[in-house]
């Protein structure tokens, strides 16, 4: 198991149009070629312009064949311009870990 763990940091003031922006052209294309999240989440304390996602996948392989596929999509596409344009997304941390074995996620 491979997961795909992502921490987003918004400008200040933005995360709510950014999460909103997701949430109708983003999360359709992604969940569709991607799986469903692990989990998606937005802070509770700490930094209140950031938010996490994590991704599942058997393997690295796994991982590149599904991230090629929501590449080729055109709502993803379209979901990333308007993000673009948007401006929200300041910083982007990328983590692809794996379960230790004495605590494995199901």
């Amino acid at each position: 198991m491979l997961l795909d763990v992502r921490t987003y940091t918004c400008r200040p003031g933005t995360i709510g149009k950014h999460l909103e922006l997701y949430a109708e052209k983003g999360f359709g294309p992604q969940s569709r070629n991607l799986g469903q999240p692990l989990a998606y989440m937005k802070t509770e304390t700490g930094n209140p312009n950031q938010y996490m996602h994590i991704w599942v996948y058997e393997n690295a392989g796994d991982r590149e064949a599904k991230r090629a596929a929501l590449w080729a999509d055109p709502d993803w596409i379209a979901y990333t311009q308007a993000s673009a344009q948007l401006g929200a997304l300041e910083k982007q941390e990328n983590m692809l870990m794996i379960p230790t074995d004495f605590c494995s996620i199901k």
